[in-house]
């Protein structure tokens, strides 16, 4: 098959990471992949056959949006394009208009539980639709066609593993996503600033928006030092095998893909009671109210202390990205009719 990914950017995020992974995969089966993107940093870990075009795919603007679509048609007839598969939502209603012009079938993933607006009102008219979670597909339910499945999300094989060791003194947490509100990492700050005793630190992977604001609140609430940001990396499996407990205070997801590399790697973990969380792990009673600063704090003391062991969940939960991608090709080749 000839498949051209949509995506807004290709910096670090979720999507950004589900697409690399897909693709990645896909080409591996044999498969061509083209990506319009206005492109990022993960690029540089795409295979050299998949193909990537850069286009303003993420700027809410009809006018551009529109130029895309028939950027993207052209690109259909010139190279034979068999589907097309967008994800996010500026991306949909331009999969939807080349679809229009090129007479080419589209499909669309919904990677998060997205605000029930106008935003999504193309999704209805694609030729299938993908959700990442039961969570997303319940929430978004009405608003997909007759032809929709749910495919978890699937990670690379991860070839660190965690070990009990002694690690020294220092109890090492660490913290992997993007810094924006919803990842709850102002939660985890407001947290450890309760705490009365312990010697611990906070290692922190990723990069965002909220970045600045998070530096100042670590500096507002004394604890620089203990607290660190360590930005973008492309070698979490380390930090993973190597801190003392992952920790995953987001308080809302699609389905989360660092917390599955976390439980693949072995790592113990603490996380929030959210729905795609317990639908990861099948259970809640091990989990903490999302956004709840006193039970946080009260949990990481706990840990500190020796009086609650973090759990560690069977990697097995966690699907491959190969078993991603061979259930998307499956669907992909439903929809085309290939």
């Amino acid at each position: 098959m000839k498949i051209l990914m949509i995506l807004p950017e290709f910096e670090e995020g979720g999507v950004e990471r589900h697409v690399l992974w897909l693709s990645t995969e896909l080409s591996a089966l044999g498969h061509s992949v083209w990506i319009a993107t206005a492109g990022g940093r993960l690029e540089t870990m795409l295979p050299p056959e998949i193909r990537v075009l850069h286009l303003p795919v993420h700027r809410k603007n009809p006018a551009t949006a529109g130029f895309c679509a028939l950027r993207l048609a052209a690109l259909c007839r010139t190279e034979g394009i068999d589907l097309l598969h967008a994800h996010s939502r500026v991306p949909a209603w331009i999969a939807w208009w080349t679809s229009r012009i090129s007479g080419k079938p589209w499909v669309f993933t919904a990677h998060a539980c997205y605000s029930r607006n106008a935003g999504l009102f193309p999704i209805r008219f694609s030729d299938g639709a993908i959700c990442v979670s039961e969570t997303v597909r319940a929430h978004l339910k009405g608003l997909f066609p007759s032809n929709s499945l749910v495919i978890p999300n699937g990670i690379p094989e991860m070839e660190e593993r965690w070990l009990p060791q002694n690690k020294g003194n220092e109890y090492r947490f660490l913290f992997v996503g993007r810094l924006t509100r919803l990842k709850g990492l102002h939660v985890l700050l407001e947290a450890f600033a309760m705490l009365k005793e312990g010697t611990w630190v906070l290692n922190i992977l990723g990069d965002g928006p909220q970045r600045q604001e998070l530096e100042e609140m670590v500096k507002s609430l004394d604890l620089v030092g203990k607290v660190r940001f360590h930005g973008f990396r492309d070698d979490v499996g380390r930090w993973m095998a190597e801190a003392d407990c992952f920790l995953f205070p987001s308080l809302d997801e699609g389905m989360p893909l660092t917390l599955m590399q976390a439980i693949r790697v072995g790592i113990p973990v603490l996380a929030s009671r959210i729905e795609p969380v317990v639908e990861l792990v099948g259970r809640d009673d091990v989990l903490l109210p999302a956004g709840d600063v006193s039970a946080w704090s009260n949990r990481l003391a706990e840990v500190l202390n020796g009086d609650w062991l973090p759990p560690c969940f069977d990697p097995d939960l966690v699907p491959s990205a190969r078993q991603m991608a061979q259930r998307t090709l499956e669907f992909l080749s439903d929809v085309s009719g290939l």
